[in-house]
């Protein structure tokens, strides 16, 4: 009997691993078209982001890396920043640099058609010595990426800041260091999503009540937002750079825009800072999700999009 107890354990042991072997190489194959999002997140996590050494960072990009996300090449460069080589400081006169979160980033977009990258070839048309940088980077808010700024960026020595702000800015992140089998198994990863989303499923909120709390004024997130933004602020006056504060829309409902309440806030709080604020939901008009999303389920804003809200930011940049 302990003979066939073994051998029946092993059967199974071994049933087990070749169903979770033959189910990771479909789901790899199935996700190949690189048209599942979450999985594209994921693979972005994996292959262009390392833990930070900072706590309050999370996670950082590896610099000088390249890969595919979503059928989009996205580069690293010795800042890591999205991008090719950054020109020495001695050559150009003007450098403007964008900080912000995977819109900034340009996620699901060339690199040549992301606002800074548009932004850039419009102002070099008048002024060849203009330089544009794109400091986005992905589950980034703007606690994340003004540390971020203050960590590794403060040699770029900017002429200008952007700071491409979205709802999620005010957000609070907790930093999350992972395991080993949900960074390396699409399967891990799929089944981890599936089960989230069916634990929370019942205690689904609105969107517009999700971001009414965030921005109450007893939230932590919210508090250490503007902290953030004002450190950014005193820094910049010391050093005379320019600061702007470009309100990003969210594209779910642009036609009927339900966070009116949120960009009020902040034009309150930019200018408050001394920071221009850019309101780039006109920019957008009333775009439906199938013009504006990048893909289908993934509510970023596409090349399209990218070109409108430059279109937005161009005529504050050039005065």
């Amino acid at each position: 009997m302990r003979k066939q107890f073994l051998f029946s354990a092993l059967l199974f042991v071994f049933s087990l691993t070749a169903s979770v072997l033959a189910a990771e190489g479909i789901l790899r194959l199935k996700n190949s078209s690189m048209k599942n999002y979450d999985i594209e997140m994921w693979r972005y996590a994996r292959e262009l982001k390392a833990p930070s050494p900072r706590p309050d960072l999370g996670h950082d990009h590896i610099k000088n890396a390249s890969a595919i996300l979503q059928s989009v090449e996205i580069r690293t460069n010795e800042w890591k920043l999205r991008g090719g080589p950054v020109l020495p400081r001695n050559q150009v006169n003007r450098r403007i640099l964008f900080l912000g979160g995977s819109i900034t980033l340009g996620w699901g977009v060339p690199e040549s058609k992301t606002i800074p990258s548009r932004v850039e070839a419009a102002l070099r048309e008048k002024d060849e010595s203009v330089d544009v940088l794109n400091g986005g980077v992905g589950n980034y808010n703007a606690e994340r990426y003004v540390q971020r700024f203050f960590y590794e960026l403060k040699g770029l020595e900017p002429t200008d800041i952007v700071v491409q702000y979205f709802l999620r800015d005010a957000e609070k992140l907790d930093p999350t260091a992972g395991n080993w089998f949900l960074r390396h198994s699409e399967l891990a990863v799929t089944i981890w999503i599936a089960v989230n989303r069916l634990l929370n499923k019942s205690g689904e909120r609105s969107l517009v009540e999700h971001y009414q709390d965030v921005y109450r004024d007893d939230q932590p997130g919210f508090i250490e937002m503007q902290r953030q933004l004002r450190q950014l602020a005193e820094y910049a006056g010391k050093k005379n750079i320019r600061l702007y504060l470009a309100m990003t829309p969210d594209v779910h409902n642009l036609k009927d825009y339900p966070f009116g309440f949120v960009h009020d806030k902040m034009r309150s709080i930019a200018q408050a800072d001394g920071y221009k604020f850019v309101e780039l939901l006109p920019a957008l008009g009333t775009l439906s999700p199938e013009q504006i999303w990048a893909m289908p389920g993934d509510p970023h804003p596409n090349a399209l999009g990218h070109k409108l809200m430059a279109d937005g930011i161009l005529p504050v940049l050039d005065q």
